[in-house]
């Protein structure tokens, strides 16, 4: 199957993000064309970290009687006309009936290629848009709200190993989250983080407390050894960060 891949652009050998290139009107730009089933990542956020690329699925069906080239659904903030995505694949036509057309699409986000933004990270609106042969097109706002997240991350040390029943198990840790300007992880001060346990004989965890991270991200804490097991971090994450979880630290307790 050929596909149409759109990519930023590239002047002068400096990458070009795509944004603030032109608004997204509230209507058909042309007209005639007609944009369902529009889906982004299974309506869950999109998650980018600060070095690896993204690929989004998304998909949508286009109707329309006009010849047409290169169709696609992309990002936008409604207001100030910028776009986000740096590549984007579109499938060929997958004929439904006479002028209907089903595509997939994968919307590609790369931080360690293309210049992004920390304010970049929120919510962003979808529109879906398609060229004419001839000249013309048509670019229709989607009512859709799709967030983009910054990536965190959580590390755990419970000590000592093994610990004495009813003696005491600090519990330590840090939570990070992408900086999309500097491509690195960075402290994320003043979090507030679940700590959790998980005995031996158990199948899930329990919140035993929640505990704010300092200036520095750092996390810790005490809590009193009663059994063996597992403790981790978990933090829920909010509109511009994405949630995560630490890894589990055993403690044998005797």
């Amino acid at each position: 199957m050929g596909k149409k891949v759109w990519r930023a652009a590239v002047a002068g050998g400096a990458a070009v993000l795509f944004t603030g290139v032109a608004a997204v009107p509230a209507g058909a730009a042309e007209g005639g064309v007609s944009f369902t089933r529009v889906q982004v990542n299974g309506g869950k956020p999109i998650v980018i970290g600060a070095s690896k690329e993204v690929a989004v699925p998304t998909s949508f069906r286009m109707a329309t009687t006009h010849k047409w080239k290169w169709p696609a659904v992309f990002l936008y903030r409604s207001g100030t006309g910028d776009r986000l995505w740096h590549a984007i694949e579109t499938s060929d036509c997958i004929k439904v009936s006479s002028g209907v057309c089903d595509f997939n699409e994968t919307m590609y986000f790369d931080p360690s290629v293309w210049d992004m933004h920390n304010n970049e990270a929120g919510a962003w609106k979808v529109a879906a848009e398609v060229s004419f042969q001839g000249g013309g097109g048509d670019t229709d706002g989607e009512d859709l709200t799709v967030y983009v997240e910054r990536s965190s991350r959580l590390t755990v040390n419970a000590s000592p190993e093994p610990v004495s029943k009813g003696g005491t198990i600090t519990v330590t840790g840090k939570v990070t989250r992408a900086n999309w300007e500097t491509k690195k992880y960075a402290s994320y001060e003043g979090r507030l983080v679940s700590l959790q346990f998980k005995p031996t004989d158990a199948s899930s965890y329990t919140t035993v407390k929640k505990v704010y991270a300092n200036g520095s991200g750092d996390l810790r804490t005490t809590v009193k050894a009663s059994k063996t097991g597992t403790w981790r971090w978990v933090y829920f994450g909010n509109t511009t960060t994405a949630p995560s979880t630490s890894a589990g630290d055993h403690v044998v307790v005797k």
